[in-house]
């Protein structure tokens, strides 16, 4: 079983669409630090617009909990995300695996960072990098 803390902020992630993106407000905090592989993010607002747009042509994401721990003020989630995008994999489902390291102030998430592999996400479903990125791992593996 989660920390309420956690299992809220799946909850939250589980629900969200690109027409969703008003309950923003009552998880983070207006000066919210969010990193990811792809993005650095200082505040609520701009986090509002990077999932509005990652969410735009999104077809489903669904976050399944691993194992998470939650200390005072500070989580870790370990989580699987399955998900559908017509631009990757011929919008067949992907599995992601990855973690969030998140901390709270005055209730609301002020630092959310996510740990995933962007090739596991993307590249290996592009043809090209795909083909590209499997090459490069057989080589790392056969030295």
């Amino acid at each position: 079983m989660l920390d309420p803390k956690l299992q809220a902020f799946l909850d939250f992630y589980n629900s969200l669409s690109a027409n969703g993106l008003d309950a923003i407000a009552d998880y983070y905090a207006e000066q919210v630090q969010f990193i990811d592989p792809v993005h650095e993010i200082n505040s609520r607002s701009a986090l509002q617009q990077y999932l509005a747009h990652g969410y735009q042509r999104l077809n489903y994401a669904r976050f399944t909990p691993v194992s998470g721990l939650c200390q005072g003020e500070r989580g870790f989630l370990s989580w699987q995300m399955r998900f559908s995008h017509p631009a990757f994999a011929k919008g067949e489902e992907i599995l992601v695996h990855g973690s969030t390291e998140l901390a709270w102030q005055d209730g609301r998430i002020c630092y959310h960072r996510d740990y995933y592999d962007l090739t596991e996400m993307v590249y290996q479903h592009i043809p090209l990098l795909g083909w590209l990125t499997r090459q490069v791992k057989q080589k790392i593996a056969a030295s």
